[in-house]
């Protein structure tokens, strides 16, 4: 079993597309997936020598701790999700080591890449392999990143992600303004222009400027103990990153603003390149189906033993981590051959009708041998 789980060369890729192509049909018999989910787990390790380890922000423990991250791509329908995809993040420190990385067996072909540079890499692959494509869902560690958002586009997926406060965009209505007029020499300006009265504000200074009227109370769905409901904005904006050094501005996007009224100002921004035409409730509801991964990993860490793994090799990481994965799609499958009234409580299964003649072993009235 170790040599299997360390050592032995199989390829981790090629058994996660046969849980995917065996796992996928049961969930969507239940109901068309609805998202692709990007995010990382920490994984606490205590030493230096596993790969991978460093002083990082760890998310199960919510602070900057010693820890191991991966990233993972799931795929989602209303009730079920799935990952497809997971890799170990190296940090900088790690890929540039020569020894740890030959201690660890990390390949190389293994390079720095931030978590969105590989978290995009993974929806690459699986825009290559016909994955059904639906909306891109991800926090702000992802969705502040302009080069992961722009990825996203050319890959023509669409996209509802966090940000962060500090994102600035143009007010509604506006834009950058147009290159200078040419005077006849040179090239002629082709860059967008600000100036010191025309400049795009942060999202947070937007929202806080926006009247009551904007905003609406909208359920997304229903919790352990009460329906989860907030107060929510959404406004059509152009994002401003680095514009200046365009031709073009940015297209129009979604800019959603959570503000809860107990609160004194908006907790979280996200922004979208869904339609225009698209409702309130629908940018809620996407926005928030992140949260089905949180059971993924709940599940896979505590019930299926991915926090358990103690060994220091990359091999030996990427294998335990596809064998969790594996045990897990079995599990959705099955949950999915009920419907979801069923997982409730409600399984609703007729008992077979008697057939005529049936007696019970031991009844009285059953025939007796000769």
């Amino acid at each position: 079993m170790h040599h299997l789980v360390a050592d032995a060369p199989w390829a981790d890729d090629a058994l996660l597309s046969q849980v995917r192509s065996r796992v996928l049909p049961t969930m969507r018999e239940q109901g068309p997936v609805v998202a692709w989910i990007v995010d990382d787990m920490g994984f606490p390790k205590k030493g230096m020598h596993s790969v991978g380890v460093a002083r990082q922000y760890c998310g199960q423990l919510g602070k900057q701790e010693n820890c191991r991250v991966a990233v993972s791509l799931s795929v989602a329908t209303e009730n079920s999700s799935l990952p497809i995809a997971c890799r170990l993040y190296l940090p900088e420190s790690w890929a540039k080591d020569s020894d740890r990385r030959e201690q660890a067996g990390v390949p190389e072909g293994i390079r720095f890449q931030t978590k969105p540079e590989i978290a995009l890499e993974q929806i690459r692959q699986a825009v290559e392999s016909d994955v059904a494509r639906e909306v891109v869902l991800a926090d702000a560690a992802y969705g502040t990143d302009n080069e992961f958002r722009t990825g996203l586009t050319e890959l023509q997926l669409e996209y509802v992600v966090g940000v962060q406060s500090s994102m600035t965009v143009w007010e509604p209505g506006a834009a950058p303004l147009p290159p200078k007029r040419w005077k006849g020499r040179g090239r002629p300006p082709r860059l967008l222009r600000r100036d010191r009265k025309h400049q795009p504000v942060s999202v947070k200074q937007l929202a806080l400027a926006l009247p009551d009227s904007t905003w609406r109370d909208v359920a997304w769905r229903a919790g352990a103990e009460r329906t989860l409901r907030s107060r929510f904005a959404a406004i059509r904006v152009r994002p401003a990153h680095r514009d200046y050094w365009k031709t073009e501005p940015h297209p129009e996007e979604w800019l959603l603003i959570e503000w809860p009224r107990e609160e004194s100002e908006p907790t979280k921004y996200w922004v979208s390149t869904l339609p225009a035409r698209t409702n309130l409730k629908a940018l809620v509801k996407l926005a928030k189906h992140r949260w089905i991964i949180e059971r993924d990993y709940e599940e896979l860490k505590q019930e299926l033993g991915l926090g358990h793994y103690e060994g220091r090799g990359w091999r030996g990481f990427h294998h335990h981590a596809t064998l969790c994965i594996a045990a897990y799609g079995f599990l959705v499958s099955e949950r999915n051959r009920f419907s979801p009234s069923a997982r409730a409580g409600r399984l609703e299964l007729r008992a077979p009708e008697i057939p005529p003649g049936f007696q019970p072993r031991g009844s009285s009235h059953a025939g007796r041998a000769a």
